[in-house]
């Protein structure tokens, strides 16, 4: 497949308004629910307003949702741009290995920084 900056313009535009709509809905969620700081009788209230708002509910399991596959999606991108480049440098100079790997793994970590957003909007709504 070829790729062109037309392409990646596009899919660079469809990914960055799909992480706008799961903002968007995580921080719908995170309004309607109890601030933080609040007292557990006031928690429990704002979690309450959740669970019978049924649109509300499904904001908070699409971002939930969102926010680990665009996560995902992202990592994937990174590992692979960056694990290309990490083998080619360790073709040329294999003492970089150890440098490399380390590379790699900041962009897998990616992924599960979308994975704890997850959690913590679906501990929200529980």
């Amino acid at each position: 497949m070829k790729h062109t900056p037309r392409a990646h313009a596009m899919l660079v535009g469809a990914v960055a308004l799909l992480a706008l709509i799961v903002g968007a809905g995580a921080s719908l969620l995170l309004l309607a629910a109890a601030p933080a700081g609040a007292q557990p009788a006031m928690a429990a209230t704002g979690a309450a307003v959740v669970k019978s708002d049924p649109h509300l509910m499904g904001w908070a399991f699409l971002s939930a949702a969102l926010s680990t596959g665009l996560a995902a999606l992202g990592a994937g991108f990174a590992v692979a741009h960056v694990g290309s480049a990490a083998v080619g440098a360790v073709a040329e100079k294999p003492e970089l290995f150890g440098r490399v790997l380390v590379l790699v793994g900041l962009a897998e970590g990616i992924a599960i920084y979308g994975l704890i957003v997850s959690i913590l909007i679906l501990n929200r709504i529980a």
